[in-house]
């Protein structure tokens, strides 16, 4: 069960996600959040510290997703990584949109704040060794990683810009994934 705090990042991010970062206020959050007036504020005092937090409960909620959508907590083979990574892709463009958009929103916010640039590359960087050691499983290495993580965003990006109707991303991964893992042997 979520607490109040998570209760308010959550609106925060449907807020972002779905109306853009010149909606995000405190009182607008306190609406979406169905929380008394001056909730968001007494959790993130700024506007620099709910945005990062934000960041931080996006990066939650993608380990979250991970274990959610897969069989097991790290792939064993190359299917499984496939298999696991085409979930979550379909899951960013189909099923959690709005959460995709926040996270594109405060990219490009955190353009223009250092305090949140910070929070979005330690949270980059965070994802990227968490993903390396899942690659590391199936003799993937830190190229092979910043190589894939690159696609998934633009893959994502692209299908949230100019969304396919009968998108599955399988077999493009399946393959890049695997030329990724021969050229390492």
């Amino acid at each position: 069960m979520s607490g109040k705090r998570e209760l308010v990042l959550d609106a925060a991010i449907e807020l972002l996600g779905s109306r853009g970062i010149r909606a995000l206020t405190h009182r607008a959050v306190d609406e979406v959040a169905g929380m008394p007036a001056g909730s968001a504020s007494n959790y993130f005092r700024t506007r620099a510290a709910l945005l990062t937090g934000i960041a931080e409960r996006l990066e939650a909620r993608d380990y979250a997703d991970w274990e959610a959508l897969n069989r097991r907590p790290a792939p064993a083979t190359i299917e499984d990584l496939v298999d696991g990574t085409a979930a979550l892709v379909v899951h960013a463009v189909r099923t959690d949109p709005t959460r995709t958009l926040a996270r594109y929103a405060l990219f490009q916010e955190a353009r223009t704040s250092p305090v949140l640039r910070e929070t979005v590359r330690s949270g980059h960087r965070r994802l990227t060794e968490w993903a390396a050691s899942l690659l590391a499983n199936v003799g993937g290495d830190r190229a092979t990683t910043q190589i894939l993580v690159g696609q998934l965003e633009g893959i994502i990006l692209h299908q949230l810009v100019d969304p396919t109707p009968d998108f599955d991303p399988r077999p493009v991964l399946d393959r890049l994934v695997r030329a990724l893992i021969a050229s390492n042997d």
